[in-house]
């Protein structure tokens, strides 16, 4: 009686519900003989495993559309948004690794980043400029980002400009007690491979 009650849960267990909602039922016991049938059978049925194999190559051949340009998204960074937007206009048509090289000048104090505004004179072909130190930093860390990304998807350095450089104001963010806000800016920085 056991037996079975074992055989019909192992029946019930082995049956599988297709897309047409029809049950197969499975028989449990099977003999050697069975076994040896369907091996032949697979083994006729080779011709199935090679076109799945075709279609697979199929697979593999279609290729994933080329990019043509990388992005680097900063959220929430402690910079200013004016000094933002006048790095922005700074690095803006200029090769990820010149900008680099530009920003680190400025960390040094040896070039002044334009600014609009009343500002004193700096010295260069500017009217007038600061050297925003926090900035720069935070965009030279956004630029080596922004490379490995562009290396990723393939696309040459030496022919990559950056042709967008978006910011935004962020939710300024509360200092203790509530007396202060904190500045806050979101960055966007795109960069596209230059077709010559």
């Amino acid at each position: 009686m056991a037996d079975e009650q074992l055989n019909q849960v192992k029946i019930q267990k082995t049956n599988i519900v297709h897309g047409n909602k029809q049950p197969i039922a499975v028989d449990v016991h099977r003999t050697k003989h069975d076994k040896n049938e369907k091996i032949s059978e697979k083994e006729a049925g080779m011709g199935e495993t090679n076109t799945e194999a075709k279609k697979d190559e199929k697979r593999k051949q279609t290729k994933a559309p080329q990019r043509t340009e990388a992005s680097v998204y900063g959220r929430s960074l402690k910079i200013s948004l004016k000094q933002s937007k006048a790095v922005g206009k700074f690095i803006k048509n200029k090769k990820i690794e010149d900008a680099i090289k530009d920003l680190n000048q400025v960390l040094l104090k040896k070039r002044a980043v334009p600014m609009s505004g009343e500002i004193a004179h700096r010295r260069g072909n500017i009217m007038s400029g600061k050297y925003p130190i926090n900035t720069s930093n935070e965009f030279i860390r956004l630029l080596k980002t922004l490379s490995s990304n562009s290396t990723m998807h393939g696309l040459d350095l030496d022919k990559t400009i950056i042709y967008e450089v978006i910011p935004n104001k962020a939710p300024d963010q509360l200092h203790r007690f509530g007396s202060r806000k904190f500045k806050r800016t979101h960055i966007t920085i795109k960069a596209k491979e230059l077709k010559k």
